[in-house]
């Protein structure tokens, strides 16, 4: 079994590779849920040109026509953006798990070599020669 300095020093990294990979993981929601906004501000904009039954001038329809359609050409970019983030979200959770795994593997081999040191320490003093002294007063 490794020593217990070793252990805790491979603690202290598996720890801040615990806090890095979280980090990273808290970074990766957030930009999932940047992407999520600005999906959700587009689908507005759609909504804000679709076409109207009023009457409007024939350049206007045009410019609507084209600026809904750019609209929907960055709705679809928004949804492949948004796609991505959630996957790298998904691999930055998948990647905290592991590393949260890695450091309870590493505090149960630490609380294995405590427990362990304890029942050789018992055990030692069982099997040490008894030591007491009878204390009577000379007859």
């Amino acid at each position: 079994m490794a020593k217990p300095s070793k252990l805790d020093r491979i603690l202290r990294v598996r720890t801040l590779q615990l806090g890095l990979v979280q980090a990273e993981e808290t970074r990766a929601q957030e930009r999932a849920a940047s992407e999520a906004m600005l999906k959700a501000r587009i689908a507005q904009l759609v909504a804000g040109v679709a076409p109207a039954s009023e009457p409007v001038a024939a350049f206007s329809l045009g410019a609507a026509a084209h600026f809904r359609e750019r609209l929907h050409q960055s709705a679809e970019a928004a949804e492949g953006r948004l796609r991505a983030a959630q996957a790298v979200a998904e691999r930055a959770a998948e990647a905290t798990r592991e590393a949260r795994r890695d450091q309870s593997a590493i505090e149960k081999l630490i609380a294995r070599g405590q427990a362990d040191a304890v029942v050789k320490a018992i055990r030692a003093m069982e099997a040490m020669p008894p030591s007491r002294k009878i204390r009577h007063d000379p007859c």
